[in-house]
């Protein structure tokens, strides 16, 4: 199995998942706006979300997937079978507690996490609301986790890749549709999210079926491989989702700014978002399979290959991306979001996190490259003091970039650490022997250079000043930007080509 095969499958259906999220934001910034109840349903939103990163796609899958991998090829299909069958029902058990307590606790979870909404009552109280009705998303997705790690594990990686795209259409479909059956229309969301978890669960189901890993119900906490994934996964929480807690700390810094900040914040992430998840996520969910069998059957020079691998096609696919979010963030914003409610200046604050957020972004991608290096290695102890340095870091940089910066000051705070956090563990995989790099780095970072230098150019002189973007209609931005991003593009991977890069020389087989 080729892993840029792979690689480009994934990444196809994550392009199709934020295309359509893109299309999810536009519906709700051209029906919502920026503002109290934009606002209130992000707050809302972000907490099951935050703990669906950290617990699901974060610790879980970090610390569930190496287990997986060591008993299939260790232990035999009997064994396998039985781990997942007590894993899913230990997971479901706790998720319903916890689903449980968390609608039960909304009041105080929004107390603590958007202090500043306690000023506004009515801002306060439907922040709650919403809170209540989104919480159950952390059960369906933790258990959509689990399927995805059996499913990634069995090399079945596009229905995974896919899923996301429900909740999108959910979104969509409520946001168009059912909003005016609500009372207030922000509700919708709330509902669209608890619609689009179980929808993705319910779509793995079959999938499980076929390869006979359709989980029953079987809780023993006693077991050997339950007790060892939940032991990963304490420390873990913080070593793969350092980012995912600064966000909720950033989120409690801008409820102290002015109404818009946390929303502007938002857009920002949802840009940032889509080569994060278009590259970061799929390298991560195809790496760490690899990663741990190379682990488990002892085949080291493997193992650092693949990560030399993963390193090399995020720096090439990572760093352009970032120069074009910092220079084309008016003409992406005011395509994508300038309509209805959101305003011109809603664009030019949003415009102020996402330039700052792109500052880190490599660094982000890196992180989720890196990571799996030491979690299929089931080593957990290195991130977790890398994260914690890197999340001390972060509110030092928040306390100092907020008085003068202000939402774009608690971005550039989470990009930095990004960076940080990538530096310290690459260096710990290195100083463990785990990684060793392949021949040829210092030429590949000078091509690098120079093909940002033609895309950098290009993008410039393809760009028109700001105030232009901001005026035209939405077809006149649309067909614009099309044809830079195009341009930047060709340019690029022209430049490339001419120094030497081939398609063949980023193959790699999957172990």
């Amino acid at each position: 199995m080729n892993l840029l095969h792979v690689l480009a499958t994934v990444s196809g259906m994550t392009l199709l998942s934020r295309v359509l999220g893109f299309a999810r934001d536009f519906v709700i910034a051209r029906s919502f706006g920026a503002g109290l109840m934009t606002d209130a349903f992000f707050v809302a939103f972000r907490l099951p979300n935050l703990l669906r990163r950290l617990f699901a796609e974060g610790a879980f899958s970090q610390a569930f997937v190496p287990i997986l991998a060591e008993y299939r090829n260790r232990r035999g299909a009997i064994e396998t079978k039985s781990l997942v069958d007590r894993v899913t029902s230990v997971l479901f058990l706790i998720l319903i507690v916890v689903s449980a307590l968390g609608m039960a606790a909304a009041p105080v979870l929004i107390a603590v996490t958007a202090p500043g909404f306690s000023a506004d009552a009515e801002k306060f109280q439907l922040t709650v609301e919403l809170t209540r009705i989104t919480f159950p998303y952390i059960l369906f997705m933790s258990l959509v986790a689990l399927a995805a790690g059996i499913l990634n594990t069995w090399s079945r990686f596009a229905l995974p890749a896919f899923t996301p795209v429900l909740l999108n259409l959910s979104f969509i479909g409520m946001a168009l549709f059912a909003a005016p059956w609500f009372d207030p229309p922000i509700l919708a969301l709330a509902w669209a999210v608890f619609i689009g978890g179980a929808l993705q669960l319910g779509i793995q189901l079959p999938a499980l079926a076929r390869i006979g890993m359709l989980p029953r119900f079987d809780p023993d906490w006693r077991d050997e491989g339950v007790r060892r994934i939940l032991k990963l996964m304490a420390p873990a929480v913080l070593g793969v989702s350092v980012s995912q807690i600064s966000l909720l700390i950033n989120t409690i810094f801008a409820s102290f700014l002015e109404s818009g900040s946390v929303s502007w914040l938002y857009y920002a992430d949802r840009l940032m978002e889509f080569p994060a998840g278009l590259l970061g996520a799929a390298l991560g969910t195809i790496l760490l399979p690899s990663l741990a069998k190379s682990h488990a059957t002892g085949k080291a020079e493997d193992f650092s290959a693949l990560l030399d691998w993963g390193l090399r096609l995020t720096l090439m696919l990572t760093l352009p991306a970032s120069l074009a979010l910092a220079m084309l963030a008016i003409p992406l914003l005011s395509t994508l979001f300038q309509y209805g409610a959101f305003a011109v200046t809603d664009v030019l604050r949003t415009r102020e996190a996402l330039v700052a957020y792109s500052i880190g972004l490599t660094g982000l991608i890196l992180v989720k490259v890196l990571a799996p290096g030491f979690y299929a290695r089931q080593d957990i102890r290195t991130p977790v003091k890398i994260a914690l340095i890197t999340l001390a870091l972060t509110q030092v940089m928040n306390m100092a970039f907020i008085g003068w910066l202000k939402h774009a000051g608690l971005a550039l705070s989470i990009g930095l650490a990004s960076c940080l956090n990538a530096g310290l563990l690459w260096r710990g995989l290195r100083q463990r022997g785990a990684y060793q790099p392949q021949p040829g780095w210092g030429v590949f970072i000078l091509k690098l250079l120079a093909a940002l230098v033609v895309l950098g150019g290009v993008l410039w002189l393809a760009t028109d000043k700001d105030a232009a973007w901001l005026e035209m209609n939405g077809v006149q931005r649309i067909l614009r930007l099309s044809g830079v991003v195009l341009g930047g593009m060709v340019s690029y991977f022209a430049t490339l080509w001419l120094l030497g890069f081939r398609v063949r020389d980023f193959r790699r087989k999957a172990a």
